[in-house]
């Protein structure tokens, strides 16, 4: 009976949350049942500090969208790298591979000329996929931050790009 009460009083607000860092209803739904999931689990050990459950609450939802958003990536990277014997080609193109391997130097050079804060929004969000909400928690910044940073580096590489050919 406690538990539903802590359940309705509770499960807006962490959908909510679940919903604003996963950007898709279906798994902030599940990110919620999980969340509480783990609240059923813990409450029995859990030593309330305030009065209020929710920011507990809104940190294990954080965690599981995390967990989530990181399953999710592995999943995408193996279903672009699962037949990867299949997608090489046969034959090597050396004089393409020059041309790759030299622009990819260029870019890591422009790249290399940036903040430090705005080369880890590169590697996160260029590199490694990360989504931008993702990068922000990351990094600890704003979603506007990292979108806005990701934009201008973006223009200055190709600018930079345009200029050295």
């Amino acid at each position: 009976m406690a538990f539903r009460s802590l359940y309705r009083a509770y499960v807006r607000p962490v959908y909510w949350v679940a919903h604003g860092l996963l950007h898709d209803a279906s798994d902030a739904e599940d990110v919620t049942q999980e969340t509480f999931l783990v609240a059923w689990r813990k409450l029995p050990s859990l030593q309330l500090v305030g009065d209020s459950l929710l920011p507990w609450l809104v940190t294990v939802c954080r965690l599981q969208s995390a967990n989530r958003m990181r399953r999710q990536m592995r999943d995408r990277t193996r279903e672009v790298h699962g037949d990867l014997d299949e997608t090489i080609p046969s034959t090597v193109d050396v004089e393409q591979q020059i041309v790759d391997a030299d622009l990819v130097e260029r870019i890591l050079a422009e790249v290399d000329t940036l903040s430090e804060l705005d080369r880890r929004i590169f590697r996160l969000c260029a590199a490694e996929g990360y989504g931008y909400q993702a990068a922000a928690d990351e990094l600890g910044v704003g979603h506007g931050v990292v979108r806005n940073r990701l934009s201008r580096i973006r223009t200055r590489v190709r600018t930079a790009l345009k200029e050295s050919t």
